[in-house]
């Protein structure tokens, strides 16, 4: 039976090669997308797992967010806040090393800089480097000794001091893109900086291995909600357009098995049969599908998934991923056959007979209705771990997700039985009629694309949602471009433990000098400040502060001095429950030249023109006059950090939207084509008949364009309905109206739909001709 099977599948004429070059078409396609998404989730494993250096040094008390924006700049998948202890210690003596992790900035791009000290030769040596920086020297990763080598020094490399001695060695780096520098001290110079923390080893622990979060990085929790977002977004669509190029022309298939079992055959050599026939198809297919990985893998690593490039390295499949791929869906392909097969397996007659098969009933709305109200559960209920929110929510999405799949064919079934209903016109008559008796075929069609829309509409109204409730406030771009130095530092008890001395009149003077700079105001510590709710705990000149937006606030007229807030960061953050923004501060009792000589400084604000130059030569001579500080950024650059988590979360859908709505496209264009080619002999008979080609098409186009439309409705109102219930359960958000991008979306969604469905149409012309009538 295998050899008759064989001859069946390469033999059996053009329709059974065309049968096997569509399979293994589709099939091919399918696996190669299977296969570059386990690449690019098995690569974003990796480049977390490249961040484990970043994380050394236990504590980093207070510096929290510099941390979190030096793992951004080294492309860290996310970043948490919490510390993370050091291991791999040799055992042999070890010289401790004085370390300090903070973040720079250029044009808005975040640049990690980590700050070292030898004390003595057996200190631990980072990976990618051979020997540690000495004092005046320093290692760049390749991206930013490119960007030191074509920028003027003046804007960002005499930041550093000292030489280039080296590049970082992509072990690491988590991308090719990204920017580090490893800066070299004398030991005395970097324990001044409270900031500094003092180490025995590297740390060698995956960010995704940290049972409570580290600093750098994503831990487990995050890494499991990635990596299950990714895989119910794309895979599940993939799967969909094997199986539906698997099934193709089932219905003929049953027709020439049944006819095999009435001439004597057991079911048990026709399901020999049916699986070589699959097994064939779906082998070639996933053989292609191998190779159209490898070609496609060298652009996968220029896809910016996580913020930062993948090296092509780590773009790898595992052997049990290859595995599973390989047997996996030649043997899933030979299931779904031996499934579709089953009525053949009952009883030859009944397929010959063509028996309908029992409609679908109301109940399967069951799961969609329990995913809602799993989610509608959690509002108010949130669980309190990451593990536990993870399990809730991803549950109530994938039930949901599973529920559109099962109550599609009801549906479906619902809307072809409201068309076929009080029509006189054919098309609609027989397409309504065909929905109603065929309702799984009809939805089959256009599932893949039913849950594009499903998946997209929930991720775009939980994005849309959270930029509205976590938007970057627009001020103006004055506010925007100003420079602000914030040395003012707390720690975990909220006590302040940091601030630095006035800077020297040289510095403000050259501040001054830039072109660009409009004006430079330093806030000073008020001593007699007792902090509270409110604004206060700072001091600054009048002549200073009018130098800067009137966004700033102003002082009281004839006034010298003035207490101000001890952070001007905070402008456009303030929550609605916040009190207003002072125009007019509140007259100080000190003088100028108190203030000048006696208080030491919180923060030191640059206002500029917004200009390249000069933002980056301010931000230098300030990086340089206090190097053991954070660097300063703009106003700006601080509210587009704040918003990287959402950017994240914006790349994550639209690599789900830029998958999908393809993918959906080609199990649309095989399910069509294939029912055109099981159903070739009733149409030629209509043909015979009289009835015209037009008419052929409307029901053709009806039976797809009816359950899409209708199913997809459906699954939109679910997808905004479940986006709607997670940001309210986890968030306490509203859900907000996306904008016109997304309707754009989804009408050029609907219209590919409806596209691909009458590119098939022409194929009716060629299979309904009177020959094929004679032929069968």
């Amino acid at each position: 039976m295998i050899r008759l099977g064989l001859r069946l599948t390469v033999g059996g004429g053009r329709e059974a090669a065309a049968r096997l070059a569509v399979i293994a078409a589709a099939t091919a396609l399918g696996v190669g997308l299977l296969l570059s998404t386990l690449a690019a989730t098995n690569a974003v494993t990796t480049q977390n797992d490249r961040n484990a250096w970043l994380n050394s040094g236990g504590v980093f008390a207070g510096s929290g967010d510099a941390s979190a924006e030096a793992g951004a700049a080294a492309g860290s998948v996310g970043s948490t806040a919490s510390p993370q202890a050091a291991t791999g210690t040799t055992g042999a003596r070890v010289d401790p090393l004085w370390w300090q992790i903070g973040a720079d900035s250029y044009k808005g791009t975040i640049l990690g800089r980590v700050d070292v000290a030898a004390t003595g030769p057996n200190s631990p040596v980072p990976p990618g480097i051979p020997r540690l920086p000495g004092p005046g020297e320093y290692y760049a990763s390749p991206a930013l000794a490119e960007l030191l080598r074509t920028v003027p020094a003046a804007q960002l490399a005499d930041r550093y001091p000292g030489r280039l001695i080296g590049t970082i060695g992509d072990k690491a780096l988590p991308g090719p893109d990204s920017l580090i520098i490893m800066v070299g001290h004398r030991p005395d110079e970097l324990a001044a900086g409270h900031q500094a923390r003092k180490l025995t080893a590297i740390s060698g622990l995956s960010p995704a291995d940290c049972s409570s979060g580290c600093v750098v990085g994503t831990d487990h929790s995050g890494m499991n909600l990635i990596l299950s977002v990714v895989a119910a977004a794309l895979i599940f669509p993939v799967l969909i357009l094997i199986g539906t190029a698997t099934r193709l022309a089932a219905t003929r298939r049953e027709q020439r098995f049944a006819a095999m079992r009435l001439v004597g055959a057991t079911p048990r050599q026709i399901s020999v049969v049916s699986a070589v026939e699959s097994t064939v198809a779906t082998v070639a297919g996933v053989l292609v599908g191998f190779a159209l990985y490898l070609l496609v893998r060298p652009e996968l690593a220029s896809v910016n998934f996580t913020g930062t490039l993948f090296f092509r390295a780590d773009l790898a499949l595992s052997p049990a991923d290859v595995l599973v791929v390989a047997l996996g869906v030649p043997v899933a392909a030979a299931v779904s056959a031996r499934i579709a097969l089953r009525r053949v397996q009952i009883s030859p007659l009944g397929v010959s007979r063509r028996v309908t098969p029992r409609p679908p009933r109301a109940y399967r709305v069951i799961p969609l209705v329990g995913g809602l109200l799993e989610l509608g559960y959690f509002i108010g209920r949130r669980p309190a771990t990451i593990d536990g929110q993870t399990y809730a929510f991803l549950t109530g999405i994938l039930l949901v997700l599973a529920g559109i799949v099962v109550a599609g064919p009801w549906l479906t079934m619902a809307g072809g039985r409201l068309m076929a209903r009080g029509t006189s016109r054919p098309d609609r008559l027989v397409a309504g009629r065909r929905l109603a008796d065929d309702p799984k075929g009809g939805f089959r069609a256009v599932s893949g694309l039913v849950l594009a829309l499903c998946v997209t509409s929930g991720a775009v109204g939980v994005i849309t949602s959270m930029v509205a409730e976590r938007g970057i406030p627009g001020g103006s771009a004055a506010i925007r471009n100003t420079l602000i130095a914030d040395y003012i530092d707390f720690d975990n008890q909220g006590r302040q433990i940091n601030t630095v001395t006035p800077p020297p009149d040289a510095v403000l003077t050259e501040l001054r000098a830039i072109p660009g700079v409009q004006g430079v105001l330093v806030n000073h510590e008020d001593p007699s400040y007792v902090r509270g709710p409110g604004y206060g705990g700072g001091l600054v000149t009048c002549a200073q502060l009018a130098t800067l937006p009137s966004a700033f606030g102003t002082c009281p007229a004839g006034a010298q001095t003035a207490a101000v807030n001890s952070a001007f960061d905070i402008i456009g953050l303030q929550g609605p429950d916040a009190p207003p923004w002072p125009t007019v501060w509140p007259a100080a009792t000190d003088s100028v030249a108190q203030l000048q000589q006696d208080t030491r400084v919180q923060e030191i604000d640059v206002a500029t023109d917004g200009s390249t130059a000069a933002i980056e030569r301010a931000r230098t001579l300030l990086v340089r006059a206090y190097p053991g500080e954070s660097p300063p950024v703009t106003i700006g650059e601080d509210r587009a950090r704040r918003a990287q988590e959402l950017a994240g979360f914006q790349r994550l859908a639209d690599v789900v939207i830029g998958v999908s709505f393809p993918i959906a496209g080609c199990s649309l264009a095989v399910s069509v084509a294939g029912g055109l080619a099981d159903r070739k002999r009733p149409f030629s008979l209509l043909r015979l008949t009289g009835v015209r080609l037009a008419v052929l098409r409307r029901i053709v186009l009806l039976e797809s364009a009816v359950p899409l439309f209708v199913v997809a409705a459906v699954a939109i109102g679910t997808g905004f309905l479940a986006a709607a219930l997670f940001l309210k359960a986890q968030l306490d958000y509203t859900l907000r109206a996306p904008g016109g991008d997304y309707y754009l979306m989804v009408v050029l969604g609907l219209a590919a739909g409806l596209g691909v469905i009458a590119a098939t149409l022409p194929l009716l012309r060629r299979i309904t001709g009177p020959e094929v009538a004679r032929n069968d």
